[in-house]
């Protein structure tokens, strides 16, 4: 199921300001080195992600599936100099590939990728951080919100990728394992006193969630 009409998505990407020219080479390179670059955070996502550092302030920065490294640079490129993104990746020859771009990029210096279990690694994480991007294994959601809501600052936000899931959450007969998780999790997200949130329809669904307060 297409969110939004594919023609209004194309528009959205021709009145989002592109990437510079690094970044770009970084989804070149995804799209020719890895077999679902869906997986990459889009155009629209990057900027978005880039205006909530910048109108947060956020200098520390905690992301939870970083893939080839493009959502992560993104980021660090609006991070203030003494600024700092933690990012965790599980599958190693992902983190290879991301690896290589922080390594080319500017802002390497602003970047600490861990290579490992999110699970195992989140919780023992020093906060605060400023703001959370979790677009990870989709049955484990829970786990890592669990993890971070503790580690926020008092203005933290949480944002969570493919919570839509092509709009297959929307079937409740659905036998799929990732459907399953993602619409527990929607649901329980919603449920929680701790939190307020929004879903957005951006790219394939975006739940941001920031303390009650």
């Amino acid at each position: 199921m297409d969110i939004v009409d594919p023609a209004i998505e194309r528009y959205a990407v021709e009145h989002t300001t592109p990437p510079p020219p690094a970044l770009a080479d970084v989804a070149s390179v995804t799209r020719a080195r890895t077999p679902v670059p869906q997986m990459m955070s889009g155009a629209v996502l990057a900027r978005l992600l880039e205006a909530l550092v910048v109108v947060s302030g956020a200098t520390r920065v905690l992301e939870i599936g970083t893939f080839t490294g493009h959502g992560t640079l993104s980021i660090a490129a609006r991070l203030p100099a003494g600024g700092r993104i933690v990012t965790v990746e599980y599958d190693a020859e992902m983190a290879t590939i991301a690896r290589d771009h922080i390594a080319a990029s500017p802002d390497a210096g602003k970047v600490d990728l861990r290579i490992g279990d999110a699970r195992e690694i989140v919780p023992a994480l020093e906060g605060p951080f400023d703001l959370v991007f979790i677009d990870a294994w989709k049955g484990d959601y829970g786990h890592y919100l669990d993890a971070v809501l503790p580690k926020l600052t008092e203005r933290g936000v949480v944002v969570c990728d493919n919570v839509l899931w092509h709009g297959q959450v929307l079937d409740p007969d659905t036998d799929d394992d990732d459907t399953r998780a993602l619409r527990a999790f929607n649901d329980r997200v919603q449920r929680d006193p701790r939190v307020h949130n929004a879903l957005l329809t951006v790219g394939d669904g975006l739940m941001v969630i920031w303390p009650a307060g």
